[in-house]
């Protein structure tokens, strides 16, 4: 019998470091641990990644340990939904901390379903009058003129001379250094600016491009689209399954899938062409997400880079 331990929190601001000091002995004596970072509670644990790996590599007798009630369920719906699945598999759910920590919230008895019951619509309760509290607080804030969010690095003008800066052979860290901030705002800075896309004279899948100084009276042409093999994101993937260019298919279809912990990407060998193509189809749709845009972010970086490279 294993104990098996689950870990979430919402936001790519919050971490688990508190859930980790609740499990302190347990992660320290090896158990399997499974985690759903930047994943809301308003997503029903039975949909979500790491929750479903852990059912699936459990067996009958293994505990699902929390460090409290919140991080597995928070709504009446998803205990309901929950319980019946655990109880099937024959699974014990225990809290670590507080005064949950000695009952087996998985115990089909009718005391244990009524309190995990009333527990969740407590915990259902807490996360709509956060959520509404939140939207108060906004409305006041907008309506009494304050600027939302946190305050922008640089300002209009510092944001000009960045741009102008990295186009004229700046790199990307010495503007970091120069600015003071990270180099990942440098780069988000650009890219809002459009200043790290791929240059218009490059080609597109089926056509054939080359180097400003081929021809005849440039000496030997150079292609412009080399063959290149490029790491891309899972997520990244997932969005280009329905594409319909054929190049961009037939690249994913040889492509060889390496698996990175929980996560995954697809060693895609092919012209600069067709990567770049692959970054426009997903582009718009990745961005709707914190982990779609950090996916989209990371294989334009990717591409840029052994294109430059080449």
């Amino acid at each position: 019998m294993t104990d098996r331990l689950y870990l979430r929190h919402s936001t790519d601001s919050q971490t688990d470091a508190r859930q980790k000091h609740a499990l302190a002995a347990l992660l320290a004596a090896g158990a399997p641990t499974y985690e759903d970072p930047a994943t809301s509670s308003r997503v029903l644990s039975l949909n979500r990644r790491g929750f479903k790996q852990l059912l699936d590599e459990a067996a009958v007798g293994d505990t699902i340990r929390i460090a409290d009630a919140a991080r597995l369920f928070r709504s009446v719906a998803d205990i309901i939904a929950l319980r019946p699945v655990l109880i099937r598999r024959g699974l014990h759910l225990r809290v670590e901390s507080g005064l949950l920590s000695g009952i087996d919230l998985a115990s089909d008895d009718p005391g244990t379903k009524m309190m995990v019951s009333v527990l969740a619509a407590v915990l259902e309760f807490q996360r709509d009058m956060i959520s509404e509290n939140t939207k108060e607080g906004v409305a006041a804030a907008a309506a009494s003129g304050k600027t939302l969010g946190r305050p922008p690095a640089l300002d209009g003008g510092e944001v000009v001379e960045l741009v102008e800066a990295y186009r004229e052979g700046a790199a990307v860290k010495a503007l970091a250094r120069q600015y003071g901030i990270a180099p990942r705002t440098v780069r988000r800075v650009l890219d809002y600016a459009g200043a790290r896309d791929v240059p218009d004279d490059l080609a597109l899948p089926g056509e054939e491009a080359t180097a400003p100084d081929g021809g005849p009276d440039g000496g030997p042409e150079k292609t412009a689209d080399p063959v290149v093999a490029v790491d891309v994101p899972g997520l990244v993937v997932e969005h280009l399954v329905d594409v319909a260019a054929e190049p961009v298919r037939r690249a994913l279809d040889s492509g060889q899938t390496i698996r990175r912990g929980q996560g995954y990407s697809v060693r895609v060998t092919a012209p600069v062409s067709v990567h770049v193509a692959m970054i426009e189809h997903t582009a718009t749709g990745l961005m709707q997400s914190p982990a779609g845009r950090k996916a989209h972010r990371i294989h334009s970086d990717r591409v840029t880079s052994v294109r430059i490279a080449g």
